[in-house]
């Protein structure tokens, strides 16, 4: 095969001109149907790179199109992890829905914990089978240099989340988010209408990229309410031995903290306590991701819910499609999330 395929590859290919390829490809008036879904087909077999929106034309919809198949038939999908995730977290609850998605159409999914030893080395799990593997989901993974490696593979990649992106890299490979930033800016934009003005923030936002994108979910409704941001509310900080520190030192605090995930916010609602400050009359708190415990917590967490089933039906088309078409153009998905009001806040 060709490095670089064209138009006119495919146009002699096929015994058509160069015209009538060029008006399939791009979707142009005056091609027939089958016509234009020979063209795309043979394309997809000789490689041609096809843009994201011609294969959702028509004439190739079956590239989304996936038939139910026995389980394993289809080969083997790696998950990657960097961490190990108990039953509460959103990942476990969106692996949950992942495995049995990806089951229906043949593929089985096997799980290796990467350790901070193979991250650093750039080293793949010892029984990671290469030859047999179609794909890779990667979970918790967010270092730069190795999300570059598996990238190199030449296997299709999926990441659900990812590195950060506070200095505008990009990975060669597909992507899925739960939207970090619409529920998340309409929160806010309503606090400031009501009058909340001191906001902070707690989350390393180097972590992943959903942590930056937070960050900057809060960054422009301040820009948006022309109103300013105290560098001293920024407690960059994860763990919570971090973050009380951090609150310790404080010598003021905003009226509202904005918490990367719901567990940085409970961890935070308990050393406001042991500071002696009161949720939500002295600091009102919201987090991200509806976990058990927001629910649990006392007062309970105001959030916002991640779609864990939504995320894998979608991961599960996205992976599939690239594996089923290698030369789509690399796609970033954000998938619906919804703002929960309880009672961390009290004004809105």
């Amino acid at each position: 095969m060709k490095d670089i395929v064209t138009i006119q590859d495919i146009a002699d290919a096929l015994g058509l001109s160069r015209n009538t390829v060029s008006k399939a490809i791009n979707n142009s008036e005056g091609v027939a149907p089958t016509t234009r879904e020979r063209v795309l087909k043979k394309a997809i077999e000789m490689g041609y790179k096809l843009s994201y929106a011609q294969t959702l034309a028509d004439p190739i919809k079956n590239l989304w199109a996936f038939e139910d198949q026995p389980p394993g038939s289809a080969g083997e999908i790696s998950l990657f992890s960097a961490f190990q995730y108990d039953g509460s977290c959103f990942a476990a609850a969106m692996l949950e829905h992942l495995k049995p998605e990806l089951n229906k159409f043949g593929y089985s999914l096997c799980s290796y914990y990467i350790r901070t030893e193979d991250i650093l080395q750039l080293r793949l799990p010892d029984a990671f089978p290469r030859a047999e593997t179609r794909g890779i989901v990667c979970v918790g993974m967010f270092d730069w240099a190795y999300s570059d490696m598996l990238c190199a593979l030449g296997l299709p990649v999926l990441f659900v989340d990812g590195p950060s992106t506070r200095e505008g890299r990009k990975l060669a490979a597909d992507q899925i988010n739960m939207d970090n930033c619409a529920e998340l800016g309409r929160y806010l934009g309503g606090m400031l209408r009501s009058g909340v003005s001191r906001i902070g923030f707690i989350g390393n936002i180097d972590h992943c990229r959903s942590f930056f994108e937070r960050y900057m979910a809060l960054r422009s409704a301040l820009l948006l309410a022309e109103a300013s941001f105290d560098e001293r509310f920024h407690i960059n900080e994860n763990r919570p031995v971090d973050v009380y520190r951090a609150l310790s030192g404080l010598e003021s605090f905003p009226e509202l903290f904005v918490c990367a995930n719901d567990y940085i916010a409970i961890d935070t609602i308990k050393s406001l306590k042991l500071l002696g400050k009161s949720v939500p009359e002295d600091v009102m708190i919201c987090g991200f991701e509806d976990a058990v415990e927001a629910r649990m917590v006392k007062p309970a967490l105001t959030t916002v819910r991640i779609h864990t089933e939504i995320m894998a039906h979608s991961a599960a088309r996205l992976l599939l499609s690239r594996i089923r078409n290698p030369s789509l153009d690399f796609r970033t998905v954000y998938t619906q999330t919804d703002l929960i009001l309880r009672d961390s806040t009290v004004r809105l």
